[in-house]
């Protein structure tokens, strides 16, 4: 602005010039010197105002940027402080990241050795031990004088296992139909898994009819069941638990009527409870037996006693029967001797007579 207005008082002063020159004359000299007079007032004024100005801006500014410095001081230290926190953040990122990666290889690892497992149990015989070594895990819990693995009967057969219960056994069977209920589990439609389902179940019941027919033997000194034990909670499942098909299918029924029963990783550690208490069941009735042959021992023995002691009742009882006969006895002779004594004064003292008379009455006494 301060220079706009010193270009006007410049065209202002070239104005008067030209004007001056072209009118000439002596008083125009006073008047151009009045001129310049004003036009340096005017210079001054404007100076001077041109400098309030820029003090009262430059103040302004100060204001204005330490205004900025504050804001940018905060600024930054919010900044430096979200970079730290971002940076701590990162460096914990980094870090469930690295764990992540060793989780992920771990989870390979395993799926791999799960891989390997599946291919290694694709024959029969090491699925059949794998299915007889975990039920041996669970029969430990028996103690090892209660269960066999690998019994065989008199006549060579062999059964998985057993449990010993009193003087009889429980036999048990660890084989299952994987092959057949694979095929269940991967049928395509409800057609074929209708069809797969029935050679399932016809399969589950061949191994129940085995079961039946080979290990519940009570000339053997079995139980009148047997139980089948089913290394695979899903395999359980569609045995005993799914019944989606027809009601025939069902066999959990079919077990029953041959005296099989069908239990689980899950559901035979109940049934080894059951087992457990009925083994201190059978301790607790033997001692509960052994108990009462002595008891029966200490009544025989308390008979005889009894009839000895009812015997001395009687021969006691029968002696103060004579004693107390022999006493009316000799009170009887003493009055008759009293009589005597009184009648001739030559007998002994009454008193005298009776201390003579030998204690007890066991003397024999005069015929009345």
């Amino acid at each position: 602005m301060g220079n706009i207005l010193i270009f006007v008082a410049i065209a202002l002063l070239a104005a008067i010039l030209i004007k001056l020159f072209i009118s000439g004359g002596s008083n125009d000299s006073q008047a151009l010197i009045d001129i310049n007079n004003k036009i340096t007032e005017m210079k001054i004024n404007q100076l001077e105002g041109l400098n309030q100005s820029m003090k009262e801006q430059q103040a302004a500014f100060g204001v204005i940027i330490k205004t900025v410095n504050e804001n940018l001081s905060r600024t930054q230290g919010n900044i430096n402080e979200q970079l730290g926190s971002a940076g701590a953040t990162m460096g914990d990122v980094q870090k469930k990241l690295g764990a992540l990666a060793e989780t992920t290889k771990n989870i390979q690892k395993i799926g791999e050795d799960i891989s390997s497992l599946q291919d290694i149990l694709q024959a029969p015989k090491l699925r059949g031990n794998l299915g007889e070594f975990m039920l041996e895990d669970l029969l430990k819990n028996l103690g090892a004088s209660n269960y066999a693995m690998k019994y065989s009967f008199s006549d060579g057969t062999q059964v998985d296992s057993i449990i010993k219960l009193g003087e009889k056994i429980v036999p048990i069977d660890s084989k299952f139909p994987l092959e057949s209920f694979k095929r269940l589990m991967l049928a395509p439609d409800d057609d074929e898994k209708k069809k797969c389902k029935k050679e399932f179940v016809r399969s589950v019941k061949e191994r129940i009819d085995e079961i039946a027919d080979k290990y519940i033997n009570p000339d053997e000194g079995t139980f009148d069941f047997a139980l089948m034990y089913i290394p695979a909670e899903n395999v359980f499942y569609e045995v005993i638990i799914n019944d989606s098909f027809a009601h025939d299918y069902e066999i959990a029924e079919y077990a029953m009527k041959k005296h099989v029963v069908p239990v689980s990783p899950n559901s035979f550690h109940a049934y080894i409870m059951a087992i457990v208490y009925g083994l201190k069941g059978f301790r607790i009735e033997k001692q509960a037996a052994t108990i009462l042959g002595e008891l029966t021992k200490i009544q025989d023995q308390f008979a005889k006693f009894y009839l000895n002691f009812t015997l001395v009742g009687k021969h006691i009882s029968n002696a103060y029967s004579k004693y107390d006969e022999t006493q009316r006895r000799a009170e009887k002779l003493n009055e008759k001797i009293s009589k005597l004594t009184l009648e001739h004064n030559e007998l002994p003292d009454e008193t005298e007579y009776i201390e003579k008379i030998p204690d007890g009455g066991n003397s024999a006494a005069p015929a009345d």
